[in-house]
């Protein structure tokens, strides 16, 4: 890794260079915040008709906010000569500004609907300390039941040197901090998922699109500010779909490129970029979302990215319709509360443990993760919701879906990267100190990160997706090959992994012969144990992770599972059941609506569902699936893909003895041969 050449996250809070002076981005370090209602969150119901200038209201909304928290951090000096230098020239004037957009979110909305009652109490915003936690229990929807070790992390949190109550740190002066990281080996294992009981739809789903290593990012967000540029005031990595941008119209993204491997995947994956506080000036340096919002530093393109959709554990998965969002965690949650976070660090061979709101410190040789889980439960007839999150909901502990509310694939985007652990003791000058990036005030707290997905399937793959995981198979185009493993295997070293298990079926047809026998117990196992997997049981291929499968009782299954993959093809797809599951719920025919859209009003094509324009997004979807490439490239490779090469081979010991035996006979009726010809000759001798 490179050293850094700055010193970022924990020096005073008072005196010197700041931060900001330092890193040239104009924004000075302050140990402060502000502290706004999260007025999207309250607006659960918007009329269609005033949900595009609603989405502008809240996307200014957002921009007042950053200007406001930029006046604040550059206003240190100020604050401490006059203690109501803050709330004259920052904090009163914002809560005016918000005022009058509230105002016309009302307006709209009361010309074609009720007018929403109260927001006017939204309005007023505070300073808040930026070393203090944040509030609990604002926001609505959280996903307690699929969060565990939401309070763990405390142990390994330095101050770092000289870090007071003056200093928000970081190389744009607004975090991340030393005590934002803990020590991974201090945190004890806390993932529990539940056992799939009844008719529990087992299997799991891999898509394999790519790490952005051709470096697409914007900081838009064409789910929470559409047609709004910089609606996310920080930068996304985008993979799959190549047109996301603040103004794609739903025609755009189904016409667009994909990263994918299968192309019938043109779904758009996206999260806020990861950077290293290294004193590196990047693209977007002087930019808005960038480092004029406080957004600085190295960007690191992910290691590796796996895309697993995985069932339900208690009953079989129904498909998602065309163009379902879903955001999942809360990119405000520093202020708002942990309601709705949803983020999860871990390292490499320690996926056991996950942290919500602390940035991990990875011993050497292990990889920081950052795993997202999105909402498994849909209602049924809405692609979005006017708070982007009433449509989905998490499934509880058990996991059983909301009443009313049906279960879909469950996305899990596991991120790895290779990243050094910080040195805190010297605020990072040695080793750089990372995070991501955020809204300017929510000062690149962990608790922030999030995850956002459209589902632009090809309809006829979707429905394969059904059917490969509610019949109990792993299955996709990312199942194993490439950068993708599936969930439970052990994904790093995708490349390496490979090559071992082509040789030895060759070499030595006894050795593989052993592997597979283990092997298919495993894999087949994995989708069945945890649905989550993918997170769990990861080890991720540096030295030492091969046990780290621990939490869900697979042990063997990371390494075994993983290198197969990539030669699916040998064996012929098992077909799939036409009776599966998935068929009936697809049969179910939901009204799907339309809630969201860049372009005011594709998204209300959503009952629609192929790309074509067909108007079925979710029916028939069963009819389709046994015809889709991703499933026969890599079907069932859960136990076949490992065994195949062995099966093909006909590796074992009875095998190459029957095919032995004639040469050995030959062998010995030659030698026969010789010794009757020696005696002859001595006979006549």
């Amino acid at each position: 890794m490179a050293a850094n050449v700055y010193a970022s996250a924990t020096d005073g809070g008072s005196g010197g260079d700041s931060a900001a002076t330092r890193s040239g981005t104009g924004v000075r370090t302050a140990g402060a915040t502000i502290d706004c209602p999260d007025v999207g969150t309250k607006l659960t119901s918007v009329p269609e008709q005033a949900r595009g200038e609603v989405d502008k209201e809240l996307a200014l909304l957002d921009e007042q906010i950053a200007k406001a928290y930029q006046q604040l951090s550059e206003a240190a000096q100020q604050m401490q000569q006059d203690p109501g230098f803050a709330d004259n020239a920052i904090v009163n004037p914002l809560k005016e500004k918000r005022g009058a957009s509230l105002e016309r979110i009302a307006i709209a909305i009361d010309r074609v609907g009720d007018r929403p009652e109260g927001l006017e109490a939204l309005a007023a915003c505070t300073v808040q300390d930026g070393n203090q936690a944040p509030a609990q229990g604002e926001g609505q929807d959280g996903a307690a039941g699929e969060q565990p070790g939401q309070e763990q992390g405390q142990a390994g949190q330095e101050q770092g040197n000289g870090q007071g109550q003056g200093a928000n740190g970081g190389q744009a002066g607004n975090g991340p901090v030393a005590a934002d990281f803990a020590d991974i080996n201090s945190v004890q294992p806390n993932v529990n998922d539940p056992r799939p009981q009844g008719d529990a739809s087992r299997g799991s789903f891999a898509t394999s699109c790519g790490v952005n290593e051709n470096g697409l990012f914007n900081s838009d967000n064409i789910i929470a500010a559409p047609g709004v540029t910089n609606g996310a005031h920080h930068f996304h990595d985008y993979v799959g779909n190549q047109a996301n941008n603040a103004f794609a119209s739903d025609q755009d993204l189904a016409n667009a490129e994909t990263s994918c491997d299968d192309q019938g995947d043109k779904s758009s994956y996206y999260w806020p970029v990861v950077r290293l506080q290294n004193g590196t000036q990047e693209q977007d340096a002087q930019k808005p979302g960038g480092g004029i919002e406080g957004n600085a530093g190295e960007i690191v393109t992910p290691k590796q990215v796996t895309l697993t959709f995985v069932g339900n554990p208690r009953e079989k998965v129904t498909a998602m319709p065309r163009l379902l969002r879903i955001i999942t965690g809360d990119a405000k949650s520093f202020v708002n509360g942990p309601a709705n976070a949803n983020a999860s660090w871990s390292c490499t061979g320690f996926e056991d443990r996950q942290l919500k709101d602390k940035y991990p410190l990875c011993p050497q040789g292990s990889d920081v993760v950052r795993t997202f889980k999105f909402q498994s439960c849909w209602d049924g007839r809405n692609i979005d919701s006017a708070n982007h999150r009433t449509h989905v909901a998490f499934a509880d502990a058990a996991g059983n879906c909301p009443s009313g509310f049906r279960p879909i694939p469950q996305l899990v985007q596991r991120i790895v990267y290779d990243i050094d652990a910080p040195s805190l003791q010297d605020g990072g000058r040695t080793t750089p100190l990372f995070a991501v990036d955020s809204f300017p005030e929510q000062l690149h707290k962990p608790g922030t990160d999030h995850g956002d997905f459209i589902n632009i399937f090809d309809e006829d793959l979707m429905g394969e997706m059904v059917d490969c995981i509610n019949g109990g198979r792993k299955c996709g185009a990312g199942a194993g090959g490439g950068q993708d493993p599936a969930p439970g295997e052990e994904p790093q070293e995708p490349t390496k992994s490979p090559e071992a298990p082509q040789e030895e079926p060759t070499k030595t047809p006894e050795a593989p012969q052993e592997e597979p026998t283990k092997t298919p117990e495993a894999p087949q196992e994995q989708p069945t144990k945890t649905p989550d997997a993918p997170q769990n049981g990861n080890g991720g291929g540096k030295p030492g992770d091969q046990g780290d499968d621990g939490d869900d009782g697979d042990d063997g299954k990371g390494g075994a599972a993983k290198p197969p993959v990539d030669k699916p093809d040998p064996e012929p797809d098992p077909e799939p059941e036409p009776g599966d599951a998935s068929t009936a719920p697809g049969g179910a025919r939901p009204e799907v609506k339309a809630t969201a859209s860049a372009d005011g009003g594709n998204a209300a094509e959503q009952g629609g569902g192929s790309k074509n324009g067909d108007d079925q997004d979710t029916d028939g979807l069963g009819d389709s699936q046994a015809v889709g490439q991703a499933t026969s490239a890599a079907p069932a490779p859960s136990a076949p893909s490992r065994t195949e090469p062995q099966a093909v081979g006909e590796g074992g010991l009875a095998d190459t003895g029957a095919q032995l035996w004639p040469a050995a006979a030959g062998a010995v009726l030659v030698i026969a041969g010789f010794v009757v010809l020696r005696r002859v000759r001595r006979s006549h001798m």
